[in-house]
C-alpha cells in the first residue's frame, strides 16, 4: 500500500487511466457542444434567428400547385420572413422585376412559363435572392445568412438565382437557366 506522500503512483496504469479519463471528458464536452449546435439549427427558426411566417409557405404552395400567382416577393420584417407582394397570373416578368426595390434585399419566387425546342409548354419555379449593391451591408448579411434555410422551407424550387443588379436577372438569363 502506498502512502499519500507517493501520490500519484509511479506506474504506467495510473497514467493511462488519467489519460483516458481526460480524453473521455474532452469527447463528452465536444459531443455536448455538438448537440447544442444541432439544437440551434434544428429549431423552427433559421440559423440567423429568422422565423418564417406560415403565409410564406401557404402562398408558395398556391403558386406551385394551383398557379394562383406568377410571383411572390418576400422580405424580412422584425426577425421574420413575410410576404410583401404577390403577382397575379397575368403579370409579366417585367412587372416582377419592377416590384423589387432598388436599394433593399428581397427573396422572390417566379413561376416561369416557356416553350422547349420540341414545342412543349413547361414551367420552372425560380428562387431569386435579390441583394443590390446599394443595399446596406447589414441587410445583405442578414439575407445571405437566412437564404438557405428559407429556401428549404419552399419545397419545389427548381432553379436558384442570385442577383445584385437587374442585368444579372434579365429575361434572357432566366430563359437560359430554364432550358
Amino acid at each position: 500500500m502506498e502512502t499519500i506522500s507517493s501520490f500519484p503512483p509511479k506506474n504506467k496504469d495510473f497514467s493511462f487511466c488519467c489519460y483516458t479519463f481526460h480524453l473521455s471528458l474532452f469527447l463528452f464536452r465536444l459531443s455536448s457542444s455538438f448537440r447544442t449546435t444541432l439544437r440551434l439549427f434544428s429549431d423552427d427558426k433559421m440559423a440567423s434567428g429568422m422565423a418564417v411566417n406560415d403565409e410564406c409557405k401557404l402562398k408558395f404552395v398556391e403558386l406551385k400547385a394551383k398557379r394562383n400567382y406568377r410571383f411572390i416577393v418576400f422580405k424580412i420584417d422584425n426577425q421574420e420572413v413575410v410576404v410583401e407582394k404577390v403577382g397575379s397570373p397575368d403579370e409579366t416578368y417585367e412587372d416582377f422585376a419592377a416590384s423589387l426595390p432598388a436599394d433593399e434585399c428581397r427573396y422572390a419566387v417566379f413561376d416561369f412559363d416557356f416553350t422547349t425546342a420540341e414545342n412543349c409548354q413547361k414551367s420552372k419555379i425560380f428562387f431569386i435572392a435579390w441583394s443590390p449593391e446599394t443595399s446596406k451591408v447589414r441587410m445583405k448579411m442578414v439575407y445571405a445568412s437566412s437564404k438557405d434555410r428559407f429556401k428549404r422551407e419552399l419545397d419545389g424550387i427548381q432553379v436558384e438565382l442570385q442577383a445584385t443588379d437587374p442585368s444579372e436577372m434579365s429575361l434572357d438569363i432566366i430563359k437560359g437557366r430554364a432550358l
